[in-house]
């Protein structure tokens, strides 16, 4: 879903596709399925746990497969909102451009590159739009829809991605673990190793070769705790013109970074690291040494995507590299 531009119109869009719907419910209902054999036993607990379940995993099915599909055409003139769900009949309500009395931009407490337009009718009703997609041009949208509506006053957003600032930051700047929380985590790997050891000591039997096997794998994972906690701190990126600074952290938490040119680059493409294109997206840069870099989470492809295009524009990477 994206934000398409035909002459002054912008289009925003709200709604997974069939094919999106299908494997989400496909997943909920293989898990709801699992509960199963539940109801096919003699224990009432288990009996009331599958029926739950198997009622919860019909609801999200149905909730998902139902959910409408939602596009809002703005135009100088006027608003048109269509709204359609699977199976049914489109739905369509035109805002005039007269009927508009305010606008706020509503931010998004999970993602805070994610924007959706709140606007207010003369009637008082208030309309909130599907998200911005182009999250690059947030602040040039807002003020070209303001503009277009006569809406005075309209707060600009603070969007870290935007191609207005100098300084695109992805990512939120790091900071290394506390040497407490640590020592914390390694303590208890150490603990959870040696529950079973002691156990078996305290009831008197004699620990198994596992029990004993246990003890050393604690301490290597207590070892590993400590000397590399930092490295799953993640990247934070830093997209300047015509160079990207790439923070992460070392083991000892200590600084490092790294600098990407566009003569450095390979090839840059957008991917997915997780369940759902709609939330895990990232950009990923390959450089002619082989090397990798993979940005921190953005949203959804199409969030990403936009991302991606400015990161070619600033570095100037040629067109055959691009797989945007």
């Amino acid at each position: 879903m994206d934000d398409a531009t035909t002459n002054s119109d912008i289009r925003l869009r709200e709604g997974s596709s069939i094919a999106q719907r299908l494997i989400v419910a496909g997943s909920a209902a293989a898990v709801a399925l699992c509960f199963t054999p539940g109801l096919f036993t003699h224990d009432t607990l288990e009996v009331i746990i599958s029926v739950i379940a198997l009622l919860l995993g019909a609801a999200f099915i149905g909730g998902v497969m139902l959910a409408p599909a939602v596009v809002w055409i703005i135009t100088p003139d006027e608003i048109l909102i269509g709204q359609q769900r699977p199976f049914g009949k489109l739905r369509t309500r035109i805002i005039a451009k007269d009927d508009v009395t305010g606008l706020q931009v509503l931010g998004n407490k999970a993602a805070k590159a994610r924007f959706q337009l709140a606007f207010t009718l003369a009637s008082g009703e208030r309309l909130t739009s599907p998200a911005i997609s182009d999250v690059t041009h947030v602040r040039d949208t807002v003020a070209r829809i303001a503009a277009q509506f006569d809406v005075p006053d309209v707060e600009a957003p603070s969007n870290p991605l935007d191609a207005s600032n100098p300084e695109m930051r992805l990512g939120e700047p790091l900071e290394p673990f506390s040497a407490r929380d640590i020592r914390i985590v390694a303590l208890i790997a150490v603990a959870l190793s040696a529950v079973p050891y002691a156990y078996k000591l305290w009831r008197g039997l004699s620990p198994s070769h596992v029990d004993i096997l246990l003890l050393p794998i604690g301490a290597i994972a207590a070892f590993a705790v400590y000397r590399y906690a930092n490295l799953v701190t993640g990247a934070f990126w830093v997209v300047r013109q015509a160079d990207i600074r790439v923070e992460r952290l070392w083991g000892d938490g200590s600084l490092r970074a790294d600098h990407i040119e566009g003569r450095d680059v390979k090839a840059i493409t957008v991917e997915r690291r997780g369940r759902s294109e709609d939330e895990h997206c990232i950009v990923m840069i390959r450089l002619h040494s082989g090397r990798r870099f993979r940005s921190p989470r953005i949203g959804s492809r199409l969030e990403a995507r936009a991302v991606g295009a400015e990161i070619v524009r600033r570095l100037g990477i040629a067109p055959e590299s691009s797989e945007i």
